[in-house]
C-alpha cells in the first residue's frame, strides 16, 4: 500500500512525500487551492498527473521534476503512481515565492511581469545537488523536535537549487559529486545493498562493482543518504522485516532469515535496538489494534 507524510513547514509552505513499494498502482487526490505554486520531485519510478477528469496528463518520471502554476484555475492533485515510486512535492503560495525571490525575480521565468497573471508549466531535469537533497528528505532519521525545522531547510534549499541553473552543485560540500556519473555510481550502491539486503558485499568490493575508491563511496554515501553505507542498510532491513511482520505471512524467525540474520536472537536485539520492542511484542500490538 502506498503511504503519504504531510509536512507543513509553515504557513503556505508545504512538503508531502509520496511512496509507494506496493505491487498496485497508488492513487492520490487531494485538493490544491487557487494561487498555489506546484512543484514535483520524481525520485524513482513513474507517476501521472491527471487533469480535467482525466482529459489531460502529464508524465513524471524519475530525475525530472515538474513545475505547474494556473492563477485563473485551481490544479487539484490527481496522482497515480505506478508500483516502486517515490514523489516528493513541494506547495507554496505565490505571495510566500515572491518574498523569497522578489530581488532576484528576473532570474525567474514565471515572477517575470508579463508573466505574472500566466498559468505556467516547466520541466526540469532533477540536477546532482537536488538528488541530494531529494534523498536526504527520504532517508534522513530525525528526532521529532527538530523534523520541522529540518525540512524547513531543506525545503528553501531544494527551490533555491532548482532555479539555480548554472549551478557548481555542492562543490564546497562534496566535490566530486559534481559530476552526476558519481551520484549515479552512489545510488547503484544503495541499490546492490538492497538487493542482496542478506548478504551484502563489504564496502571494498561494493566500491569496486560501482566503480569508486573507498573514500569517495563512503563519503558520497553519506553525503546522499545521510548515513553510512550499514547504517542506512541496518535501518532499511528493518523496516523492511516491519513490513514482512505487517503482511502476517511469516513468523519472526523467517523474517529474521529473510532479512540477513541466522538466529532469532540477533533479529530480535536488532529490531528492539531500532523500534524499542521485540518483534513479538510489535505482532501483539498489530493483533490488538486490528
Amino acid at each position: 500500500m502506498g503511504s503519504q507524510e504531510i509536512i507543513t513547514i509553515e504557513e503556505d509552505f508545504t512538503l508531502i512525500r509520496f511512496q509507494n513499494d506496493s505491487l498496485d498502482t497508488y492513487k492520490i487526490q487531494r485538493p490544491v487551492r487557487l494561487g498555489l505554486i506546484q512543484f514535483h520531485f520524481g525520485i524513482k519510478g513513474k507517476a501521472r498527473f491527471v487533469f480535467n477528469q482525466g482529459s489531460y496528463t502529464l508524465d513524471l518520471i524519475e530525475e525530472k521534476a515538474l513545475l505547474l502554476y494556473n492563477p485563473q484555475k485551481e490544479l487539484p492533485l490527481d496522482l497515480e503512481m505506478e508500483p516502486n515510486s517515490w514523489v516528493i512535492s513541494v506547495i507554496v503560495s505565490i505571495q510566500k515565492f515572491h518574498s523569497l525571490f522578489s530581488e532576484q525575480a528576473s532570474h525567474i521565468p514565471f515572477l517575470s511581469v508579463e508573466n505574472r497573471d500566466k498559468k505556467y508549466y516547466s520541466e526540469n531535469d532533477i540536477s546532482p545537488s537536488m538528488a541530494i537533497v531529494l534523498n536526504q528528505l527520504f532517508h534522513y532519521n530525525l528526532h521529532p523536535s527538530i523534523k520541522n525545522m529540518y525540512y524547513k531547510g531543506k525545503g528553501y534549499e531544494l527551490l533555491s537549487l532548482f532555479f539555480n541553473r548554472s549551478e557548481d552543485p555542492d562543490a564546497e560540500q562534496c566535490p566530486f559529486l559534481v559530476d552526476e556519473e558519481n551520484v549515479m555510481k552512489i545510488r547503484r550502491a544503495k541499490d546492490i545493498i538492497i538487493a542482496q539486503m542478506a548478504e551484502p558485499p563489504g564496502l571494498q568490493e561494493l566500491a569496486d562493482q560501482v566503480g569508486l575508491n573507498l573514500k569517495k563511496l563512503k563519503m558520497g554515501f553519506k553525503q546522499i543518504y545521510g548515513d553510512t553505507v550499514y547504517g542506512f542498510l541496518f535501518d532499511y532491513k528493518m523496516n523492511y522485516a516491519r513490513k514482512l511482520l505487517d503482511s502476517g505471512s511469516y513468523n519472526v524467525n523467517e523474517v529474521g532469515l529473510k532479512i540477513g540474520y541466522s538466529t532469532g536472537s540477533h533479529f530480535i536485539a536488532a529490531f528492539k535496538k531500532k523500534f524499542g520492542t521485540t518483534p513479538k511484542k510489535y505482532l501483539m500490538s498489530i493483533n490488538i489494534s486490528v
